[in-house]
């Protein structure tokens, strides 16, 4: 096979005659060609638009992450300080009342207040205000201390001076039907007749009326002993000891925890006694203490 390539112009002499090999040759050259000019062009068209696509998304990236940083930061002082708020208001009400149960004046237990001024975000580019608001945080922070501590101190001598009431022997160890027949103090004894120190108060009531602990303890003798007949003795604490004597029947026993006004024993006449009555003493490190003192009820006189 030939190919035969004549001119349009008939003047132009000579014909160029090339084989089907050669044909097939130079096709390939120009194929190759082409495909090496198109991809040339393509890496250089990627290159530009990867350049400029970096670039843009690099520079969101950065300022979206900057903005949730920010943002993040903020929120989470917000929390703190919301934290403080609520546990400061907590405390400043705690701190009342225990002021109340204890019987101190509000006014001396004032401890300076922070109020911490909440600054208000902007978003959309425009200004965060945040200034100062970090060091108020801190300002809270040491106030909060402060008011912590000073609610620890007033909750201990609440507790000190509820433990100290809870021991005093106030309540009457007879409810009903007692009368007062023998104060505390010198008189003529029942007996033998000579000047003695009573030391508690006679309580007539019937028998069998209940006998009650006038506050809260360790029964130290429940047992009858001589001429106090069946006795129990509580003991309540740094020296302070109640006792009641002549009893008919106890319902304690030695070693047992009693709590202020239970029934610990029954009106009687055992021992030296001339009658049914409830023998009441006071002793603070054995010695005797007048009961009407301490009693808050009062019972009546024969």
């Amino acid at each position: 096979m030939k190919v035969v390539i004549m001119p349009r112009d008939r003047a132009v002499q000579g014909i160029l005659s090339l084989s089907f090999g050669q044909c097939l040759l130079c096709g390939l050259v120009i194929f190759v060609l082409l495909l090496h000019a198109g991809a040339t062009l393509q890496r250089s068209l990627g290159s530009s638009l990867a350049v400029h696509s970096g670039v843009g998304e690099s520079g969101s990236s950065a300022t979206y992450r900057a903005r949730l940083a920010d943002q993040q930061a903020l929120d989470s002082l917000y929390m703190q300080v919301g934290v403080l708020q609520a546990n400061y208001q907590r405390l400043e009400v705690l701190s009342q009342r225990v002021a109340g149960l204890a019987g101190l004046p509000a006014t001396n237990l004032e401890i300076v207040a922070t109020d911490v001024a909440m600054t208000t975000l902007k978003v959309d580019g425009e200004v965060t205000q945040l200034r100062g608001l970090g060091q108020q945080l801190r300002t809270f922070q040491a106030a909060l201390m402060k008011k912590t501590e000073h609610f620890v101190v007033l909750d201990l001598l609440l507790t000190k001076h509820a433990a100290k009431n809870a021991r005093k022997p106030t309540a009457m160890p007879l409810a009903t039907f007692s009368q007062l027949s023998s104060t505390y103090g010198w008189r003529r004894h029942p007996f033998h007749a000579e000047p003695s120190l009573h030391e508690g108060l006679d309580l007539a009531a019937p028998f069998g009326t209940p006998i009650l602990a006038a506050s809260g303890g360790l029964i130290r003798t429940a047992a009858p002993q001589g001429s106090f007949g069946n006795l129990i003795e509580i003991d309540h604490g740094e020296g302070l000891l109640t006792r009641y004597a002549h009893a008919q029947v106890l319902l304690v026993k030695k070693g047992d925890l009693v709590k202020r006004g239970q029934v610990i024993a029954r009106v009687g006449s055992t021992g030296l006694s001339t009658g049914p009555h409830l023998h009441f003493e006071i002793r603070q490190h054995d010695k005797p203490l007048d009961p009407m003192a301490y009693l808050t009820g009062k019972p009546r006189l024969r």
